[in-house]
């Protein structure tokens, strides 16, 4: 019954370290939380093979897998250390505090910590914890063998017969079990009230009327056949892939954005209120994510309003490259520490990069920058899309390294032209006789011109392509499938308007993104 009680008090202190470190968070930000800051600090180190297959497998809930990766370790060394105190027991206090320091390593390692602050809350945790476990096991230990006075109370003689004092450890442990409930709750309504000042400033978003409309989307770019992806993917259904395990909730009244930098000659900081009088420009722009496996769901469609990101740079002084400019890297830096580099040429060659406001119709998710974030068509979100942008600086690629690329990304990424197929799905089982073949195809900032399918290892076919809207949102295409029972192979590929194929040459996602063709099997009956 001890070794599980010991057990139980080491997991009630990890309890009360993490209650604890969540009411300090809420007053510090919440990116200091212990957990959070371990999770960041992981993301960082881990290599970039693991974190494509970790996307691959996990997808969106990659993040959660890793903090219940996290609480799990944490968890078994709470366990452990209450075992350790049974019999040690300042050397099971003492290695709670293990706990504090590994926590505020990392956060105070973090791109974005604010300092010495973001140590405070797994500091916290760690103390308040080594002091319940320490209260706790000394309930669980038995009494010295040295005569102690008498009492004349029958308790005394039970509690020693009894070798630990149970009444005092019930009461000790459910004072610390309701404290740190308490304490958790509190932290988290305080960071939750923190957050509602960024959530009522988006609610007072009022996108103003672009000064250049999207033209609409063209009759017959959507077709009608069910299981093909919509032209326009819905806020709610659209990819995210990034390294934030809170997503940020900055205040649109408080947020601010420097660019200066390498032959920046007049440096600016502008306010979000300041972006929204400018002249805004709305236009449909298909992202992909370099983590995006031939076929796979990381590239989506939508409708970005926002300011031409060249027009800024050039009031402040900027020229590109090839028209004489000093730097040809563009630094954005997001408000969680992320840096992404952007050749400053393809930024500034007419394609319309912005700084993005809304999307969609509507102020930008959370999830998805809000207040403001990056784009550049043609080019990899890793290279092109900050989130949560604050910072623009002007530099070179010999002088910087952003964050992907210190991990062996490509410095720059083109999107290369790919093909999906939708419908029908792997290993469908569609009836035989006209079978409606369906996809999407893209090669942002060069547009498609043709999409091909082969059946089994037949001829290439030439499919029916929907209207184009622009040569930066992906297409789709169709194709009427006369369908003989049997297994069958369909493979997919596309010509891109400058007239090359996609290759049929199998790339990994590392280090510029994946190519090959994208093929299904499917049995028909």
């Amino acid at each position: 019954m001890r070794l599980i009680l010991g057990s139980f008090s080491g997991a009630l202190a990890g309890f009360a370290a993490l209650a604890v470190a969540e009411l300090v968070s809420a007053w510090v930000r919440p990116q200091a939380g212990p957990v959070i800051a371990v999770g960041g600090a992981a993301i960082d180190r881990t290599p970039a093979g693991v974190k494509d297959w970790a996307i691959r497998n996990f997808g969106t809930s990659d993040k959660l897998v890793l903090q219940l990766g996290i609480l799990a370790v944490l968890a078994l060394f709470a366990l452990a250390l209450g075992l350790v105190a049974l019999r040690y027991r300042r050397t099971g206090a003492a290695g709670v505090l293990v706990f504090g320091i590994v926590g505020a390593a990392a956060a105070i390692s973090r791109p974005d910590s604010t300092g010495f602050a973001d140590a405070l809350p797994s500091a916290a945790g760690a103390v308040v914890a080594a002091v319940v476990l320490f209260l706790l096991v000394g309930h669980l230990t038995p009494p010295s063998s040295k005569p102690s006075p008498s009492s004349g109370e029958e308790g005394d003689s039970a509690v020693r017969a009894a070798g630990w004092d149970r009444r005092g450890f019930v009461i000790a442990a459910t004072a610390a079990a309701a404290a740190s409930a308490g304490a958790g709750a509190l932290g988290r309504a305080l960071a939750g009230s923190r957050g509602q000042d960024a959530i009522a400033s988006r609610g007072n978003v009022a996108l103003p009327a672009p000064a250049s409309p999207a033209p609409a989307v063209p009759k017959g770019a959507q077709l009608r056949i069910a299981g093909i992806s919509a032209f326009t993917t819905p806020n709610s259904d659209f990819y995210r892939v990034d390294t934030a395990l809170v997503v940020p909730t900055v205040n649109a009244t408080a947020w601010q954005l420097r660019i200066h930098g390498k032959g920046v000659t007049r440096p600016v900081t502008l306010s979000f209120q300041d972006l929204l009088q400018r002249e805004l420009i709305e236009r449909d722009i298909t992202l992909t994510c370099v983590s995006n496996e031939v076929g796979g769901p990381y590239v989506g469609n939508a409708r970005w309003i926002g300011v031409r990101l060249a027009d800024l740079l050039a009031e402040c002084g900027v020229k590109p490259p090839s028209r004489g400019g000093t730097a040809d890297q563009l630094v954005a830096r997001s408000v969680d520490g992320m840096t992404i580099g952007s050749p400053v040429d393809d930024v500034m060659d007419g394609r319309d990069a912005l700084l993005a406001v809304g999307m969609n119709g509507q102020p930008l998710p959370f999830a998805h920058g809000f207040p403001v974030r990056m784009l550049v068509p043609g080019l990899y979100g890793y290279v092109s899309a900050c989130k949560w942008i604050k910072d623009i600086e002007l530099t070179t690629f010999d002088a910087y390294d952003a964050y992907w690329v210190k991990r062996d990304w490509a410095r720059q990424a083109p999107i290369k032209t790919q093909s999906r197929i939708d419908t029908p799905k792997p290993f469908a089982r569609p009836q035989a006789g006209t079978v409606m073949v369906g996809g999407v195809a893209w090669a942002q900032h060069r547009g498609i011109d043709k999409v091909e399918i082969r059946i089994d290892d037949g001829p290439w076919q030439e499919t029916r392509l929907a209207a184009e809207d622009s040569r930066d949102t992906w297409r789709q295409w169709s194709f009427p499938w006369q369908a003989g029972k049997g297994g069958h192979t369909l493979t997919v590929r596309a010509t891109d308007r400058t007239g090359a194929v996609q290759t049929q040459k199998r790339a990994r996602t590392i280090p510029d993104g994946a190519s090959g063709w994208h093929s299904v099997v499917v049995t028909v009956e």
